[in-house]
């Protein structure tokens, strides 16, 4: 549940976006043509991306590329709420606040392989920057169009004087380039997270009666039948190969429910899991 929500905008853009509420809560992403930068300050967080899950911890910031996501967050220990802030950034919004001087960058972007998202653990400059979008949250008529432009600036520069510099060109350059994930990899990389078909379905960019065709078309086979025959022949390893308890097994290969599990798992092999691993430990000690 959201409780407390405050956003900023430049040239009817969403900016700077903060939000404050109690888990669990789960939101689809669809940034089609921007990057963004998601910082954690109280809680945690687990992104679903088409390259697989990610998890973030408090204070660590991580850049997201065009695309589609889940997030949901979490508590921690030390806190039972979350609270995240969010730069966002455009194409457009960037040409307009470098005007000429961004013109040399963009030259290059064809030479840059883009990549999907990079991580920034905390450090004194990035939790000073955080707490100064605070400030502004808590003062929204100091806020101007001119400030906003300094802010983005001021975090392109300050993510440029990390260890991960590099980094921030490829992702900028993926604004302006094309680099969708191809279907099958999205599946493969999200097999045994815990996610719905529809949430699967987002990932890929698709309509659920678009994406079950293109599952079809590529499996030879439908969705459900697949992830599951899959979470279980997994679950089936791990039984056999480690000494996970079977609530462990069954969350390592997607399963939420312990009971639905073992009622899979029995239907498909024919034994229960406990069953199953007496007659197929493979363990060696």
């Amino acid at each position: 549940m959201i409780i407390d929500h405050h956003a900023f905008k430049l040239s009817g853009k969403l900016t700077f976006e903060k939000v404050v509420g109690c888990p669990p809560l789960r939101r689809s992403v669809s940034m089609s043509n921007e990057a963004c930068f998601y910082y954690i300050v109280e809680g945690e967080s687990r992104t679903y991306a088409p390259a697989g899950m990610l998890e973030q911890p408090v204070e660590e910031g991580l850049v997201l590329q065009c695309g589609n996501y889940l997030t949901e967050f979490v508590t921690n220990s030390k806190s039972d709420r979350f609270q995240a802030i969010a730069i966002h950034l455009y194409p457009e919004v960037l040409r307009m606040i470098y005007d000429k001087d961004f013109l040399d960058f963009l030259e290059e972007v064809d030479r840059i392989r883009p990549i999907h998202y990079e991580r920034y653990k905390s450090s004194a400059l990035l939790t000073t920057y955080i707490s100064s979008l605070d400030f502004y949250f808590q003062n929204p008529e100091l806020v101007s169009d001119e400030l906003q432009k300094l802010k983005i600036k001021e975090l392109l520069l300050l993510l440029a004087r990390t260890d991960k510099a590099s980094a921030v060109r490829r992702l900028i350059s993926g604004l302006f380039t094309s680099n969708t994930p191809h279907f099958t990899s999205v599946i493969e990389a999200n097999l045994f997270n815990n996610l719905s078909l529809e949430e699967l379905a987002h990932l890929t960019g698709m309509s659920l009666s678009a994406f079950k065709r293109a599952f079809a078309q590529y499996y030879q086979c439908p969705p459900a039948r697949y992830i599951r025959q899959r979470r279980l022949e997994k679950a089936a390893r791990l039984l056999s190969r480690t000494t996970l308890r079977i609530s462990e097994v069954a969350f390592e290969a997607g399963f939420q429910d312990l009971a639905h599990f073992s009622k899979a798992f029995q239907k498909f092999y024919g034994k229960s899991p406990t069953a199953w691993r007496t007659a197929n430990n493979q363990r060696t000690d």
